[in-house]
């Protein structure tokens, strides 16, 4: 007989410090697709159900899939959301508990919904609830979860992605799902041990383009092929969650006896990133001072790219703070782009015209002025509208499709708003190029990102830089008002600080 395996994916970054809630439309905006419809979706591209079933064709296994279900990094996820998408996975594991020989899940890891810390802790006890301690349960996560003590004790394997940018999602899915047929065959006996820093996040936040950092994870990936040790996963954590056990961990999954030897590579592993809590490679440039850069930039050999580091949507921050923009313009520099600038207002306003029309409308900086600037009144010349739906390209989104809803291209004083209506970060040059905005034709472009863009755009620049204008996600985490997380914790604390308590 072969092996029945539930899977599901339930997917979400929660930014704890931004208003309003994720709810289930923010969902259906982004990916909820059930059963089969997921499978056909996601087959043969770089996502962990891509790696599940991979390895379940090559097994043999019976699979049944619950539910694929990401949001947009945002506020909390909303009580209906939750229950709507836990309630598929909890389901479909009551319908099929007498014949299941174990589950497989795709989570983030920093999941916050509004009636708990930690959702994925959460669902992981409820699957428990309906089929026991013992069935085996794997989960893939984000390199920036936060990996809970309720998270470990509920399910026996984790595989955290390696990469950041993110480009390793369908392999972790074929880590994981290994080792999930290795406990169903009983050549393994997993469980999975957890190590946690008292650090908002790892000082580069998990970037494996930086040598110190992606050291860690080469370490990490080479302890995976001792004896006994299935798993080693370093989870950078996520600095705009504040809750109890937020912070860095390190897991080690490994087989029944490897206990010691686990626990000894997981405290390496978390000292090294304690002694580096200060090698910080960013260096983080105000507004204007990226603005005299831009302006002044030869684009030779590609456009300069600015990230806007703190107005990241992919960290949740709302992805329309206008301080970098009002720098460029008051600048004079021209000759470049923008994106995305999420303004719904704006993007409904601007698609009530025609291409070539000249618009005066407020632009920006609606949610929350007070991180990264209130709104600015422009006039310009409306250049392209769009439905918002693009296929990616990229190592990162290549083959999938989204939409940014209602779209527009606003040009203001030689630059190229790409105006959005749904929330999304900058992950592939197809989220531009699809709205008539050509990277290679620009002087400078700026893109609300903190790290995956450079998959796709870092290639195409000429030069890079990191820009932090004051918006929800910025790297000064004093102004975000922690009141949950355990003290001390470092950055905010400065004394009484040891690594492991």
């Amino acid at each position: 007989m072969p092996f029945h395996v539930l899977t599901g994916a339930f997917v979400h970054e929660s930014n704890t410090f931004k208003k309003g809630e994720t709810t289930l439309q923010d969902f259906r905006d982004n990916v909820l697709d059930l059963g089969q419809v997921a499978v056909d979706r996601f087959r043969g591209v770089n996502e962990e159900l891509a790696g599940f079933l991979d390895v379940a064709e090559a097994e043999g296994w019976r699979m049944t899939h619950t539910v694929s279900a990401h949001a947009t990094p945002g506020a909390r996820v909303s009580r209906e959301a939750y229950e709507h998408i836990a309630g598929l996975i909890c389901d479909g594991a009551r319908a099929h508990r007498d014949t299941l020989d174990g589950v497989l899940l795709a989570l983030h890891g920093s999941m916050v919904p509004v009636f708990c810390e930690d959702g994925e802790g959460e669902l992981l006890g409820r699957l428990r609830d309906i089929l026991g301690p013992d069935l085996p349960i794997a989960v893939t996560l984000d390199l920036h979860a936060m990996a809970t003590p309720a998270m470990v004790e509920r399910a026996q394997i984790f595989v955290s992605y390696k990469t950041y940018p993110h480009v390793d999602m369908r392999v972790t899915g074929r880590h994981a799902a290994r080792l999930l047929d290795g406990a169903m065959k009983g050549r393994v006996r997993p469980r999975t041990l957890r190590l946690g820093l008292p650090m908002l996040d790892e000082a580069n936040a998990g970037r494996t383009d930086v040598p110190e950092t992606a050291a860690l994870y080469s370490r990490a990936a080479a302890h995976e092929a001792e004896p006994g040790i299935l798993a080693v996963s370093i989870n950078a954590a996520f600095a705009e969650a504040d809750i109890r056990d937020a912070g860095p961990t390190v897991l080690v999954t490994h087989d029944a006896g490897a206990e010691a030897r686990a626990a000894e590579i997981a405290r390496d592993l978390a000292q090294t990133i304690w002694d580096q809590r200060d090698s910080v490679s960013n260096d983080f440039l105000t507004p204007e001072v990226a603005a005299g850069i831009a302006r002044a930039f030869d684009p030779a050999s590609g456009p300069l790219v600015i990230a806007d580091y703190a107005d990241n949507p992919g960290a949740g921050a709302y992805g329309d703070s206008t301080a970098l923009l009002a720098a460029l313009l008051d600048a004079g520099a021209t000759g470049g782009a923008l994106a995305p600038m999420i303004d719904p207002e704006a993007a409904a306003i601007l698609h009530r015209h025609r291409v070539g029309d000249t618009v005066t409308l407020a632009v920006g900086g609606k949610n929350d002025p007070a991180f990264g600037g209130g709104p600015l009144t422009l006039t310009g010349e409306v250049r392209h509208l769009s439905d918002g739906t693009y296929t990616g390209d990229g190592p990162i989104l290549g083959g999938i499709t989204h939409s940014f809803g209602p779209t527009a291209v606003f040009r203001v004083q030689g630059i190229d708003i790409l105006v959005v209506t749904l929330s999304g970060q900058m992950l592939d040059l197809q989220q531009v190029r699809t709205f008539g905005i050509e990277p290679r034709d620009l002087r400078f472009l700026v893109v609300k990102s903190m790290q995956h863009f450079r998959a796709a755009f870092e290639p195409v620049a000429g030069r890079v830089i990191v820009c932090d204008s004051g918006a929800l996600a910025t790297p000064q985490a004093h102004l975000r008002p922690y009141v949950r997380i355990r003290r001390p914790v470092w950055p905010l604390d400065r004394e009484g600080l040891s690594p492991f308590g």
